[in-house]
């Protein structure tokens, strides 16, 4: 079995169906879900490669999701230089000066852009996109907020951790609406001031068209009993992530709502696949 992980700034030609029905792709899918809308040809390449069919926990159903594993938190940070501690010092600042604070992300459509802009939307203010060129990571996406090239940023909470124990990031809120216990002391930014904002990241794994349904069921019945082994639930809980559980009807309720408050997001003029 191949498992592969693609970075979401990669050019959308290199998704492509595979022959092998052994070959599983293991994706972002808050950011897949983005791409689908931002950009038609990953779309077009994943109604062709993905099955008609889902697997949630080895429950099927019709989703061109093959399986979900966890969901985690974003952190919203700026650069310690930027004077910036709290959410509501970040919208006044933003608000004061209109377009000229910056925010970095890794790429048009991933996860980070698409959070950063429903923040801005959420909170009623304009910055400036950076997005990390071809090649950057987002270690060197977080460098630049560090180094004050960009003002705000939300990035994987394990991801920022060292920085901001250090003090080189603030900590300004969790994306999501309840606290995470990797950052017990930080509130989530609809208690900092934006009110009702909840954003999460979550990951799948897809399948090719033409895998069998017996292949199917298995791989459903594999993924549940791994997801149940306490040393991943251990490792998981480490990282700030949580294993997902929802009925076959909550899960296809999910993933529409998912698509549909990122075309919403979407439909600002500055989110365009380049």
């Amino acid at each position: 079995m191949f498992f592969s992980k693609r970075a979401f700034n990669a050019p959308s030609s290199s998704l492509r169906c595979s022959g092998d029905k052994s070959f599983l792709l293991l994706l972002m899918s808050r950011a897949l879900v983005a791409l689908i809308v931002v950009a038609s040809r990953v779309s077009y390449l994943l109604l062709r490669c993905a099955p008609p069919y889902g697997v949630f926990f080895g429950l099927s159903l019709r989703s061109y999701q093959f399986a979900v594993l966890t969901r985690q938190a974003y952190v919203l940070v700026a650069g310690n230089s930027s004077g910036i501690t709290t959410v509501t010092e970040l919208v006044a600042a933003a608000k004061a000066k209109p377009g000229e604070l910056s925010f970095g992300s890794l790429g048009i459509g991933t996860g980070s852009h698409v959070g950063a802009e429903k923040f801005n939307l959420a909170a009623g203010v304009k910055a400036v996109h950076v997005p990390a060129p071809p090649g950057d990571g987002i270690a060197e996406t977080i460098a630049k907020t560090v180094a004050g090239h960009t003002t705000y940023l939300l990035a994987p909470i394990p991801l920022a951790m060292a920085d901001i124990r250090s003090g080189k990031l603030r900590a300004l809120g969790v994306s999501t609406n309840r606290r995470s216990h990797l950052l017990p002391e930080v509130p989530t930014i609809a208690e900092a001031g934006v009110s009702g904002f909840d954003y999460t990241i979550w990951y799948g794994v897809w399948a090719p068209a033409g895998t069998p349904q017996q292949v199917v069921d298995q791989l459903g019945k594999d993924i549940a009993r791994a997801m149940a082994a306490p040393d991943l639930l251990d490792w998981f809980a480490k990282h700030g992530a949580d294993p997902m559980s929802m009925t076959q009807p909550e899960f296809a309720r999910f993933v529409l709502s998912e698509s549909e408050s990122a075309a919403r997001i979407i439909k600002d003029p500055g989110m365009k696949s380049q």
